[in-house]
């Protein structure tokens, strides 16, 4: 059964970069958090959508969001990732898919015929009792992160 808005977004505790030890649902509970999964650090697609939600962060503070990015990558790559695009919030390090199918979001995908499993590229903006406001799925990049700003500051 897919996550649908409303229902208690799915806790998780999971490393985060910078050796910063790990960072989990609850312990931001009383704050909005933008949960957005990604494929794969440093690969086009997924650097737009980064520095276009690091652009509009301080936004998100003002709105009383936090914003957290999360991959299969390891906190050792995210390192760099965040680093090479000054980078100013959480990357989660997914290693073993426990978020990403907690979420729903380890999918079957196909790239010139071949068959895979990924991410599905997805945000999720919960609210401050850490419930499922808004579900973005098959997120197309180009205005995405305005588009959960909005969102956000609509919450």
């Amino acid at each position: 059964m897919a996550l649908q808005e409303g229902d208690p977004a799915p806790d998780f505790t999971l490393p985060r970069d910078g050796g910063g030890g790990e960072v989990s649902l609850s312990s931001l509970r009383g704050r909005k958090v933008v949960l957005y999964a990604y494929p794969k650090d440093d690969t086009p697609g997924c650097t737009q959508e980064a520095i276009a939600f690091n652009r509009l962060r301080k936004e998100f503070a003002a709105a009383g969001t936090d914003i957290i990015g999360v991959s299969p990558d390891s906190a050792k790559r995210h390192d760099n990732f965040k680093r090479k695009h000054e980078l100013d919030f959480p990357l989660l390090a997914d290693e073993a898919q426990m978020l990403a199918s907690a979420y729903g979001i380890w999918v079957e995908k196909s790239l010139y015929g071949r068959k895979y499993m990924g991410i599905e590229r997805s945000t999720f903006l919960i609210d401050a009792a850490g419930r499922l406001a808004r579900i973005w799925r098959k997120v197309k990049v180009e205005g995405h992160a305005e588009e959960v700003l909005a969102a956000a500051q609509a919450l």
